[in-house]
């Protein structure tokens, strides 16, 4: 085998595919600051790989007669659809826990939970809440277990992201990257830890009161000054997005908020919707991404609902960036599957 692994955003060309295994069995993947630039690295490239075996019709069912739980405290359709295809493909079964299902802190603490399922399964992903229901799980499962997203963290998606990338700029390291709305949570805070780690320009481009912890950004800092990245909060759209290789936005109100939180959000974070004129300053070359679903229409329950509140027929991009050629959403969100396949494989042993 032949071929170029990209560590660093530098091509370092290998000659057989065992010079590019990365020993990454029995690992957790819960939030990318417990990965190193290589092994970041190592996954993406693995993804492409799989992925270029999945469109090659090339099976590759490595584990095959292993079960898997997802653990779905928060509803998703990528997320799930993502695990249970690549479970599928990697030869695996998966067992759906919705929302009324788990008993998870419940009726059953996350410890004893953790040990039951660890007992039946090989791997168990968890997507709700806290990011310290999840570090339990790890704790107590015995087995990998996987952050399909919680609020602090939503680690999947920076593989997904770090791929359509690479796919579409040609690299990772000193991409200028630009994330719009509200960089307090899961996606900000993701966004920002991986740009740190792989020597890329964050910014966030929101209002002050929407910045990332400041604790979390002082880690970010400090990652950068050995990566060559660097770290921007700032108010100013056209100063922000000049030049701008990735335009990312994501919804300003998450499952589970108040419905009160749209006219804050609205008020606040109207100024950094993502739309043409954001797209012209960025540049003919920039790429638009969002993690989806999107409210870039009036083809949503919510849609309807806000433009009926608030007169706004799109929110945090408008349909004309969502639907056109710089969009890369739909790139993104198909990576979702082969970049958890990737973290399946390489945890669970290549």
């Amino acid at each position: 085998m032949t071929g170029c692994l990209h560590k660093a955003g530098s091509p370092i060309c290998y000659k057989d595919e065992e010079e590019i295994r990365m020993n990454l069995k029995g690992r957790h993947f819960l939030k990318l600051m417990d990965y190193t630039p290589e092994e970041i690295l190592h996954l993406v490239d693995l993804a492409e790989k799989l992925k270029k075996e999945k469109k090659q019709g090339i099976l590759h069912r490595h584990h095959e007669g292993k079960n898997i739980a997802l653990i779905f405290e928060k509803t998703s359709t990528r997320t799930r659809c993502a695990f249970e295809v690549a479970a599928r493909d990697l030869g695996m079964q998966a067992t759906y826990l919705d929302p009324s299902a788990s008993q998870i802190g419940k009726k059953e603490s996350i410890a004893d939970t953790a040990r039951v399922l660890g007992r039946m399964f090989d791997g168990i992903e968890y997507r709700g809440y806290g990011q310290e229901i999840v570090e339990e799980l790890a704790k107590y499962a015995g087995v990998p277990v996987w952050n399909g997203l919680t609020n602090e963290f939503h680690p999947t998606q920076m593989i997904a992201d770090l791929l359509t990338i690479r796919e579409h700029l040609g690299r990772i390291k000193g991409v200028r990257f630009v994330y719009m709305g509200d960089a307090r949570y899961n996606m900000g805070n993701s966004l920002m830890v991986t740009c740190a780690k792989l020597g890329m320009h964050f910014v966030a481009c929101t209002s002050k009161n929407y910045f990332p912890d400041a604790k979390l950004v002082e880690y970010c800092e400090n990652v950068a000054k050995e990566t060559g990245a660097t770290i921007t909060l700032s108010e100013d759209v056209e100063t922000a997005t000049k030049d701008a290789d990735v335009i990312y936005t994501d919804v300003w109100v998450s499952m589970g908020e108040p419905d009160e939180a749209w006219a804050e959000r609205i008020k606040e974070l109207l100024p950094y919707q993502v739309n043409a004129k954001v797209m012209e300053n960025a540049g003919a070359n920039a790429i638009f991404m969002h993690c989806l679903p999107a409210y870039h229409d009036l083809n949503t329950t919510v849609g309807r609902e806000v433009y009926e509140k608030f007169g706004l027929e799109e929110i945090e991009v408008t349909n004309e960036v969502f639907e056109s050629s710089q969009s890369v959403v739909f790139d993104e969100a198909e990576n979702r599957m082969h970049s958890i396949k990737a973290i399946m494989l390489a945890t669970l042993g290549e």
